[in-house]
């Protein structure tokens, strides 16, 4: 599974990045359009799922 949820996380974050590239009114660190709020939305649950594995990971390691 922590692969699987790292390649989610890298896709959204490629998806985004894409998105922001395109918009006119995005960025690369906040969305400004109806399409973008959900790219980002879904970006930031994977990063938040992913950085908090990795602390779980990190606090099972004696």
């Amino acid at each position: 599974m922590p692969a699987d949820l790292y390649t989610r996380y890298m896709d959204a974050l490629s998806v985004w990045k894409d998105h922001a590239a395109d918009c006119g009114t995005c960025t690369t660190t906040q969305p400004a359009c109806p399409a973008g709020d959900p790219l980002w939305e879904w970006l930031a649950r994977l990063q938040d799922a992913y950085l908090n594995h990795q602390r779980n990971l990190n606090r099972k390691r004696p």
